[in-house]
């Protein structure tokens, strides 16, 4: 691990091998793995732990925090399955720091969204500023292969409303493909993370209107020729209309003024 200097009373002294001072403390929490792990992330963010460091070993670790190798164990384990360090077995083995993965990020961020008591149309509120908002990233940068992604599962959608097997979750996913059309990685992860409270909403409105697929799966092929023709009003249009009537389906009573 790198050298790192940390302050001490007041004054900056150089941690790490070699320095005088352990940039680790000592931990008497009752939930002390835990303890070690928001430590470890605390170096993290002050970028006093880099990806690729490697963090002393399990005996070193006990002796800085002054725990056992259980605990230890255990807050690497926490670490590991958060996607901040890798453990590596063999003579050159140990744990390093890493970088979470964007699905590892996309996954967390799924989680916190799915246990939010969001609303459907607090959902669908923010679909209109999203997923309108990427409109012109999708219309210029889409390729030939996105497009044709798009129109066969447009095709699907079609063929399942004519067999009466439509679901919702064919909408989500039509979503979902139309925000990797952007080519961001970023945006991506954050759709992905939406699918859940995207296909609660979609649900909810779907009740309000049961036949609702028919007329959306409509749009979206609407959408896709407005991708290929790279016009980005048209697009903008066909999205704004399609969100909108599930906002009306979804929308909550306003709450009487209080005398």
């Amino acid at each position: 691990m790198r050298g790192m200097s940390v302050v001490t009373s007041g004054k900056t002294e150089q941690a790490g091998p070699g320095g005088d001072v352990d940039m680790f403390k000592a931990v008497s929490l009752n939930r002390v793995s835990q303890a070690i792990v928001e430590q470890v992330k605390l170096l993290l963010r002050q970028g006093r732990l880099k990806p690729g460091d490697r963090l002393p070993s399990e005996r070193e670790l006990c002796e800085r925090f002054g725990v056992s190798r259980v605990t230890v164990r255990e807050a690497l384990r926490v670490l590991e399955a958060g996607g901040l360090i890798d453990i590596r077995v063999g003579a050159r083995g140990g744990a390093f720091v890493t970088s979470p993965t964007s699905q590892q990020i996309g996954e967390g961020l799924a989680d916190l969204l799915n246990l939010s008591p969001l609303t459907a149309a607090q959902v669908t509120e923010a679909r209109q500023v999203f997923e309108l908002g990427i409109v012109p990233l999708v219309v210029e940068r889409a390729t030939d292969e996105d497009i044709v992604a798009l129109r066969d599962m447009v095709r699907s959608q079609q063929a399942a409303l004519d067999r009466g097997e439509y679901v919702m979750s064919m909408s989500a996913d039509f979503h979902v493909r139309v925000a990797a059309c952007t080519h961001n990685p970023a945006i991506e992860m954050l759709v992905q993370s939406f699918h859940g409270p995207l296909l609660m909403s979609l649900l909810k409105a779907q009740v309000v209107e049961p036949l609702m697929g028919h007329r959306g799966s409509e749009e979206h092929s609407a959408f896709v020729d407005a991708i290929a023709a790279r016009d980005v009003e048209w697009a903008r249009s066909i999205m704004r209309e399609h969100l909108q009537r599930t906002a009306d389906r979804v929308s909550e009573p306003a709450e009487a003024p209080q005398a």
